[in-house]
């Protein structure tokens, strides 16, 4: 078949590539496919493909020749490499105004270089990050596109009537231009790394700290699924938690401690420090999986160094758990907030018109951190969309005043306990420095400019003959100090 009929083409016939295009077909759309191994096709086609209008193509000539115009082409391959081969191959069939939407997990910088490679030989190129993995793919995934924003209005019909539906909105719109799919994809991520490692600080609490047993605390984690925690991953913890083995007892026990992962939460940490945003939450819960693969290390620790046994909790259980629920509440909170001021700061950095109202509501659905919480935060920024730190939003300011007692008295209790939580220790240490208005640090200035004449400057109210405001000061400490600073100020 060499004529133009077909809406889209995807490329990678792997399991998320083979559910969305059979969630495009669902949807009334005409979707040609090619697989580098092309036996992968015809296989597709004779059967989960079989009696639909799915085209298979033998080769990526054939594959654009069958594709309406503007083209469109999808690419679902292994990050990296793959996916400029894959470019490389398609370019000779392709014209001025024609699409390449990589659905990869690339890294953003990636996705930036190809986008102005594509661009200045007149291709559009999108960079979209797809969460939801296999049943999201088939049912409805979480879509973030970005990139050459010519290409918008030609995959838009297609892209939000594929991704999930929440309260008749698409789980996809417009995230900015470049590399900013990639981008708001890498930080969705890292937030899920800090989501889980809450869950399990929470989970490690209720049994260490309270004794309860898994059948226990799945109930727990059932009664929050009716309230501000109600998500995915505190639905799959109740379900988890209550899943047995062949005899009878709770498989989480048996499961060996060490947390795997893929990179993308350690990105997102990496780009912080890089940028300078101190996104603590999701750093603390890639920091709690390096430790937890340092398993025979801390056997043997546990054997030699002392600290607190967790003793019979000896007051109200009920309300110490309704303060653990605050907690968990507050701390994604606070992890939510470093998310997006990260992202604020990645748009400046990279002149990209974020979407932020539109990038909650896409995380609504189709995706792991999928929350009614995310509701309340795509309200906050619809309302202003300038927003400076989402803890300003009354909703959110309101909400971490009422955890407050509780989220103090949790983390008290798990630090007399023994019990690590590195996720919920660094959400309130955040906030109780984001609203501290001096901090220590003009010790620490003083101490560089002391040992490196690295300068300071004065504290507004404070200026005098010698202390000048705005100007870098360099002090003689002492009757050995030089006159001559090694660097300015820098904050």
């Amino acid at each position: 078949m060499s004529e133009a009929v077909a809406d889209i083409g995807l490329i990678g016939l792997a399991v998320m590539g083979q559910n969305l295009i059979l969630n495009m077909n669902d949807k009334g759309f005409t979707v040609a496919c090619y697989n580098r191994t092309v036996s992968k096709v015809d296989h597709f086609l004779a059967n989960e493909a079989k009696g639909t209008h799915i085209i298979g193509c033998h080769s990526v000539e054939e594959l654009c020749k069958v594709l309406k115009r503007p083209r469109r082409v999808m690419l679902l391959v292994k990050a990296g490499a793959a996916v400029d081969s894959f470019i490389d191959q398609l370019l000779p069939y392709l014209e001025k105004g024609d699409i390449i939407i990589d659905g990869g997990n690339s890294h953003y910088p990636d996705s930036i270089r190809r986008c102005k490679e594509l661009e200045a030989k007149g291709i559009n190129f999108v960079g979209m990050g797809v969460s939801g993995g296999e049943e999201g793919a088939r049912n409805g995934p979480s879509l973030m596109p970005g990139g050459s924003e010519a290409a918008w209005p030609h995959i838009k019909d297609i892209m939000q009537k594929t991704a999930a539906q929440v309260e008749g909105e698409p789980c996809c719109d417009w995230v900015g231009g470049t590399g900013s799919g990639h981008y708001v994809k890498m930080v969705h991520n890292g937030i899920e790394y800090g989501d889980m490692q809450l869950i399990a600080e929470a989970y490690d609490i209720l049994k260490r700290g309270l004794g309860l047993d898994e059948d226990e605390i799945a109930d727990i984690f059932a009664k929050w699924e009716e309230g501000v925690l109600k998500s995915f991953l505190i639905e799959i913890t109740r379900d988890i938690l209550r899943f047995k083995d062949t005899d009878g007892k709770p498989i989480v026990p048996k499961i060996l401690d060490k947390a795997g992962q893929k990179g993308t939460g350690k990105w997102t940490a990496i780009d912080a420090l890089d940028r300078g945003i101190p996104v603590t939450l999701i750093g603390e819960a890639v920091f709690a999986r390096c430790l937890s693969a340092l398993k025979d290390e801390r056997v043997r620790a546990s054997k030699i160094i002392s600290g607190p046994k967790p003793e019979p909790f000896q007051g109200d259980k009920q309300q110490f758990i309704n303060d653990l629920e605050q907690a968990l509440y507050a701390s994604k909170i606070i992890s939510y907030t470093q998310g997006f001021m990260l992202m604020r700061q990645a748009a400046k950095d990279n002149d990209w018109d974020l979407n932020n109202a539109g990038i909650a509501a896409m995380w609504r659905g189709g995706c792991i951190i999928k929350s009614v919480f995310l509701k309340d935060i795509t309200a906050a920024y619809r309302q202003n969309p300038n927003l400076e730190s989402l803890i300003f939003a009354p909703f959110f300011a309101k909400a971490l005043e009422q955890a407050q007692a509780g989220w103090r008295r949790v983390n008290a209790q798990a630090s007399l306990w023994g019990i690590p939580i590195p996720a919920h220790g660094t959400a309130l240490s955040f906030f109780d420095g984001y609203r501290t208005a001096v901090l220590p640090a003009n010790l620490i200035q003083a101490q560089r400019d002391y040992f490196g004449a690295h300068t300071f400057r004065v504290m507004p109210g404070q200026e005098n003959d010698h202390l000048k405001d705005g100007e870098d000061i360099h002090l003689k400490w002492t009757a050995n100090s030089g006159d001559v600073s090694s660097s300015t100020y820098n904050a």
